[in-house]
């Protein structure tokens, strides 16, 4: 039994096809264009080149990981002199901390999709 290269690893996104199949950077490139702020569809040179939009998306999620650490971290101290009561301090804790997970798998995701990208030669000129 021969064995295949796969890139699709448990970090694979559920919303994007397998690499090679029919219109598979089609759903990469929607799921990478979700990933960014909207007014980044406007920009031909980021939906033409996917490599070039995955890598925004890369910085983009790397940003929202920092910002979900900062307020995860600065809940305790800041939060108090907002006059939130203790329960809403501890759930806003656990919600940023949550949301630095969900990130950090999101950050894995796209990591992989790049790859796969980059390995079908999705730089068009």
């Amino acid at each position: 039994m021969a064995l295949t290269y796969s890139p699709i690893t448990s970090d694979w996104p559920c919303q994007v096809k397998t690499p090679g199949s029919f219109d598979w950077e089609r759903s990469a490139i929607k799921w990478l264009r979700d990933l960014v702020p909207a007014r980044y569809a406007s920009y031909p040179t980021l939906m033409k080149h996917p490599v070039l939009l995955a890598r925004h998306a890369q910085i983009q999620v790397q940003h929202e990981i920092r910002v979900a650490r900062t307020a995860l971290q600065t809940a305790r101290s800041e939060l108090p002199a907002l006059g939130l009561h203790e329960s809403v301090i501890e759930h806003t804790i656990k919600m940023y901390a949550a949301e630095v997970l969900q990130l950090s798998h999101i950050a894995r995701s796209v990591r992989a999709v790049t790859q796969a990208l980059t390995d079908s030669g999705a730089t068009r000129n």
